[in-house]
């Protein structure tokens, strides 16, 4: 859900309606609805990241924890195999 851009070109090719038009136009308008809603939620998380790295840029431990943190992100799906259990 964090990707609008996959979730609707999963949707695109399903949206064209032959019988209501011309296609090329119908997926230009899709297209471009696309390309909008991409630079709209890439725009979002930029400017959300900016913030949080200023925020916490400003306090002793923070960019201890923004270096840290890819780290985490990294190594926390390659452990869980080694604690699922399985044999």
């Amino acid at each position: 859900m964090s990707n609008p851009k996959g979730l609707l070109s999963s949707v695109l090719p399903r949206s064209v309606n032959p019988s209501t038009g011309n296609v090329q136009v119908q997926l230009l308008l899709l297209g471009l609805i696309r390309v909008l809603i991409a630079l709209v939620s890439d725009a979002t998380w930029g400017l959300l990241a900016g913030t949080a790295r200023n925020w916490l840029a400003g306090k002793p431990r923070g960019l201890s924890l923004i270096g840290g943190a890819p780290g985490m992100v990294m190594a926390g799906p390659g452990a869980r195999p080694g604690f699922s259990g399985r044999e």
